[in-house]
C-alpha cells in the first residue's frame, strides 16, 4: 500500500486535449476516434521536432509543462506496447530485404522517449522505462514510489500508448486509440493524495479494453471515486484519502 499525492496532471487522446475537454469527457464519456492526430509540439526545437515519433510527441505534450525549467526531476516512461509503428516498419524493411535504418531502430527501443525527455530538457537525473501487462500503469506508480522513498522530490511519471498499425489486429486489444497520462507525484505535496493498495484476485480475465484504464484513472481524479482495477492474480485498488 502507498500514499501518492498527484500535484498536476495533464493528458491527450485524439480530440481530448486541455483541462476544460478531459472534465467534460469525465462527466460525459463519448467514444474517441483515432485519425491519426498528434501535438505540434512547438516548444521543441524543429531540428530535434523531426526526430519525434507521434508517440514520442504526445508523452512530451503532456509531460513538458510538468517540470519546471530549473528542476532535475526522476522520470519513469510506461508503456505496454511502445513503438509499436517503428517496430512494424522495421520488419517491413526485414520483409522486402531493405537495409534497415539505423536511426529507426535507435528510436525503436523501449528506453528511446525516455532518453529524449533526457536530451530534450537537460535532465540528468534518473529515468525509468517499463514495460508491464495491463496494469502497467500500477507498476510505474510504484516505480514512482521507490524513487520517492530514495528521497526524490517529486517524480514524473508518463504512461502512453499508440494505435498500432492495422496489422497487430486480433493481437494487441487494449489500444483503442492513441492517448497518454502524464502526472507529477510526490509524498507531501499539494495535491489531493490517493491510496494505491494491490490484493490477490482470482476472477475471471476483463474483456478487450474499449477505454484504456489510465483514462478511467483520469476520470476517478475528477470524480474522487475509488477505482478498482483487477488483472490476472492482481486487483489494485485507488482510493482518494481526505
Amino acid at each position: 500500500m502507498i500514499d501518492l499525492h498527484i500535484d498536476a496532471w495533464r493528458a491527450w487522446a485524439p480530440g481530448v486535449d486541455d483541462a476544460a475537454n478531459w472534465a467534460a469527457w469525465a462527466a460525459a464519456p463519448h467514444p474517441i476516434v483515432d485519425r491519426g492526430e498528434q501535438p505540434a509540439c512547438d516548444f521543441v526545437p524543429a531540428m530535434q521536432r523531426r526526430r519525434l515519433s507521434r508517440l514520442a510527441r504526445i508523452v512530451m505534450h503532456t509531460a513538458w509543462p510538468l517540470c519546471g525549467d530549473d528542476e532535475q526531476l526522476p522520470f519513469v516512461f510506461a508503456s505496454r506496447h511502445g513503438e509499436t509503428t517503428h517496430t512494424f516498419a522495421m520488419l517491413d524493411e526485414i520483409g522486402r530485404e531493405a537495409p534497415l535504418s539505423p536511426t529507426r531502430f535507435g528510436l525503436s527501443v523501449h528506453n528511446a522517449i525516455a532518453g529524449q525527455w533526457s536530451i530534450l530538457r537537460g535532465q540528468r537525473g534518473e529515468s525509468v522505462a517499463i514495460a508491464g501487462e495491463a496494469d502497467t500503469f500500477e507498476h510505474a506508480m510504484v516505480e514512482a514510489a521507490a524513487l520517492l522513498g530514495d528521497g526524490a522530490p517529486a517524480v514524473i511519471v508518463v504512461v502512453a500508448e499508440e494505435l498500432p498499425p492495422a496489422a497487430y489486429e486480433g493481437w494487441i486489444d487494449d489500444v483503442p486509440f492513441s492517448y497518454t497520462l502524464a502526472l507529477r507525484v510526490s509524498l507531501a505535496g499539494g495535491g489531493p493524495c490517493w491510496r494505491l493498495s494491490l490484493d490477490g484476485h482470482a476472477g475471471a480475465p476483463p474483456p478487450p479494453v474499449d477505454e484504456p484504464h489510465a483514462l478511467r484513472f483520469v476520470r476517478a481524479l475528477h470524480h474522487g471515486a475509488t477505482l478498482d482495477h483487477p488483472w490476472k492474480t492482481r486487483r489494485w485498488t485507488w482510493q482518494p484519502i481526505a
